[in-house]
């Protein structure tokens, strides 16, 4: 049951995020495939985002909601000053913001503009690792900046119970402020029914999947394929994704003596079928990142019922203790990871797991609305 907004109309909420669709990446991708579910539910929902480029229009629509982009700078950094954002929250009447990531200034200007207009507004955190040191240093003390914006948040949305405790933990506030709502993974229904079955161990294919950044971890799996190729002559490692680590992971490939068995490249974002069928090809996946929120190439290789070998690290551990993974720790010498994908490859499969959809991210949103608009 939808609560009505004002004057007996549809409710109208506003989705804060820094970027949106044509930019693409795991929080656009968010926006992109739950405002038309939210819309279609009954909700009045409008994307409020930035650019940064100057080249796109003010205003777009996507999948049939509504677009305002204003303007954000400066140009050549990731710090999305966009005071437009402010205004924009005042102006219009809206009854529920949602600020998708807290990264930028976006989401401060958005709660803060909520705030002196008595608006309310909720906050997914979509959280994320750095190779950063120094960033990943300052992430603490913006988390304690952002804390008095937190605190007057309606809810604050994680996308895994791992999430929802090292918030609560680091912000120091009751897990119960929390709510955890996992992002959807539906790449199994794109895959073909004969992608989908055991692939053949003769070549078997290792997946490596996540933007090329050192703390993805690609070069982990990059050292062990000397001693997995001693015995599994014919495996092949692919590594999906891009980014500045790029030319690092070449060199590593090329001085581990066996680059011809290694391909770097990415997926366009866009072709979730190229991905769904790579995957579906894959004999292991392997995650051997730093830092995950929630993991969501694990989820999808997962649901395609892949085997998967997991880091011991932040929401990924979630999926070793659930059983469907292997888990290792993430110091793991070459050897040991290349003979942990070595018995994953040759051992039993483990219990299926089923992903959560798209569908359920939306329902799970449209149901917390509800209950932030009637309170």
């Amino acid at each position: 049951m939808i609560v009505q907004g004002r004057g007996g109309r549809k409710p109208r909420i506003a989705m804060v995020s820094a970027n949106a669709y044509p930019v693409m990446g795991g929080v656009e991708t968010h926006v992109r495939e739950v405002a038309p579910r939210i819309a279609t539910a009954g909700f009045d929902v409008t994307i409020l985002t930035t650019d940064l480029t100057g080249t796109l229009p003010a205003r777009d629509e996507v999948g049939g909601v509504p677009i305002i982009r204003v303007h954000a700078g400066p140009r050549d950094r990731d710090y999305y000053w966009a005071p437009e954002v402010y205004g924009t929250i005042g102006r219009e009447k809206w009854d529920l913001v949602h600020c998708q990531g807290y990264h930028t200034f976006v989401a401060p200007l958005a709660m803060t503009a909520s705030t002196r207009n008595h608006i309310p507004f909720v906050v997914s955190l979509h959280s994320g690792g750095h190779d950063s040191a120094a960033r990943n240093r300052m992430r603490t003390v913006q988390h304690l900046v952002l804390r008095p914006l937190f605190r007057r948040a309606a809810r604050l949305i994680a996308v895994s119970d791992w999430e929802a405790h090292h918030f609560a933990a680091e912000l120091h506030l009751a897990t119960g402020r929390f709510t955890v709502i996992p992002n959807g993974a539906e790449l199994g229904r794109l895959a073909e029914p004969p992608l989908a079955g055991e692939p053949a161990t003769d070549s078997p294919l290792i997946v490596s999947v996540g933007r090329l950044e050192r703390y993805k971890g690609h070069q982990r799996v990059i050292c062990a394929m000397p001693r997995l190729l001693e015995i599994d002559p014919g495996a092949r490692l692919r590594i999906v994704g891009a980014g500045p680590y790029e030319s690092e992971l070449r060199r590593a490939a090329r001085e581990s003596g066996v680059g011809e068995r290694i391909e770097i490249g990415p997926i366009d974002p866009a072709d979730r079928a190229g991905m769904g069928a790579l995957l579906s090809r894959a004999n292991v996946v392997v995650a051997m990142s730093e830092y995950e929120s929630q993991g969501i190439a694990v989820i999808e290789a997962l649901g395609l019922r892949r085997r998967v070998i997991v880091a011991e690290t932040a929401a990924l551990r979630e999926f070793a203790r659930a059983g469907v993974a292997r888990g290792i720790p993430l110091e793991s010498t070459p050897v040991q990871l290349a003979e942990a994908i070595h018995e994953e490859l040759h051992g039993p499969r483990r219990p299926a797991y089923a992903p959560p959809t798209w569908d359920d991210c939306a329902a799970q949103l449209e149901r917390l609305y509800a209950e932030v608009l009637a309170s």
